[in-house]
């Protein structure tokens, strides 16, 4: 592997997404979108950016907000919550879409209302999990937005906690959902391990009093080795559509379909979709985690430089056939400005082939630097001078 290393004024060349050279695909639906979350590739971009419809794939952040208010100790899954009679009224009957089988005053926890969401793609579900947090829907919707807008979700609006259709209010695009689903597998990875990889869910009973289990609709679940979510979506307006993830040797990728014409059309674009990501492009190891990948001067610091480490295990993402022929450079503004916590982001890598646009990783400050005295000053400052 040839290697460059090189400290750079960073000055916002790596602000904007870059798109791998992809090997040939054409996906059937009218928007597609694939990232390779172990380097931050862009695999596919079909109309990306472009704004649509959810459908139900916008509960994954009304989960999302479920999940980190769990992890951050101010929602229990064992918290009940009770069902409203005018919210039951308001999402039961087949005019409701999708459903939990949720009865009037029952009382349900929250564990088995994200089940409801995630698995059954409850709308009851979701509204009952979002009045009990937040009083009402839309102040659940604020949250839901606010939620969006620190994820850097530039062109994603929530105006229901299910997706329903309301003239236009709620809108994402596929990379903003894959942002959204990036966020939740790497922020609450418990919580997303037990929820969205679950095959079925029972709950409700029959008029004639027997269980109703509902499968879960994830096409790649079973299908694609190492699939484990994520959100399905279909209405008339926004068609059929998916954002799904899978782990395979180390890889994962998220990828978003959307526009479909059918159910099987979405299962089968889904899975090949999926099965080209993983075939058609491969990973080529770089650094260990915690490696030092470089050391970036630092300035008016107890220490004059301080070790850029890798934050986990980095690869970069090539086609099958390209070249291994890898140009890796460091860039920060520099020097450093004292004081540095270890771990704190303070450079990026930036990895170039003949075949791909540049790949832009983390690097995070392998030590402490603390911010040096008067005297600590003065002797760095001579140490500089004699070099």
């Amino acid at each position: 592997m040839k290697k460059s290393i090189a400290a750079l004024l960073f000055v916002g060349l790596l602000s904007t997404p870059l798109t791998a050279a992809a090997p040939p695909y054409s996906s059937e639906a009218p928007i597609a979108y694939m990232k390779d979350l172990s380097s931050g590739a862009v695999l596919y971009n079909k109309g990306g950016d472009t704004r649509m419809p959810p459908a139900s794939m916008a509960k994954m952040m009304t989960a999302h907000v479920a999940f980190r208010l769990i992890q951050k100790g101010d929602l229990k899954l064992d918290q009940k919550f009770t069902v409203r009679p005018e919210t039951w009224q308001q999402w039961h009957g087949p005019q409701a879409g999708s459903t939990m089988f949720l009865s009037p005053g029952e009382q349900v926890s929250v564990e088995n209302l994200l089940h409801g969401i995630v698995t059954l793609s409850g709308n009851d579900a979701c509204v009952v999990l979002a009045e009990g947090i937040a009083g009402t829907e839309q102040a659940f919707v604020a949250l839901m937005n606010q939620e969006a807008k620190r994820l850097g979700l530039k062109n994603s609006n929530f105006g229901t906690s299910n997706g329903w259709p309301d003239e236009g209010v709620t809108y994402v695009t596929a990379a903003d959902l894959a942002t959204l689903a990036e966020a939740t597998i790497e922020e609450t990875p418990n919580l997303y391990k037990k929820f969205y990889a679950t095959r079925s869910f029972t709950w409700g009973k029959t008029m004639g009093g027997a269980d109703i289990e509902q499968g879960n609709r994830n096409p790649i679940l079973g299908k694609v080795a190492g699939a484990d979510g994520l959100k399905t979506g279909h209405t008339q307006e926004a068609g059929f559509g998916f954002t799904g993830s899978a782990e395979q040797e180390g890889r994962r990728l998220v990828m978003v379909v959307a526009g479909l014409t059918s159910f099987n059309q979405r299962i089968a674009e889904s899975v090949r979709f999926m099965d080209w990501g993983f075939r058609a492009w491969k990973a080529q190891p770089l650094f260990r985690k915690g490696q030092t990948v470089e050391t970036a001067e630092v300035q008016l610091g107890s220490a004059t430089s301080v070790p850029l480490v890798a934050p986990q295990d980095m690869a970069v993402t090539l086609p099958r056939a390209a070249s291994s022929n890898i140009s890796v450079k460091v860039a920060y503004t520099g020097p450093i400005k004292a004081p540095i916590a270890k771990g704190q982001r303070i450079a990026q890598l930036i990895v170039s082939t003949p075949d791909t646009p540049p790949q832009i990783l983390p690097l995070v400050a392998g030590e402490d630097v603390s911010e040096a005295g008067i005297f600590g000053r003065l002797w760095n400052g001579l140490k500089s001078f004699f070099g």
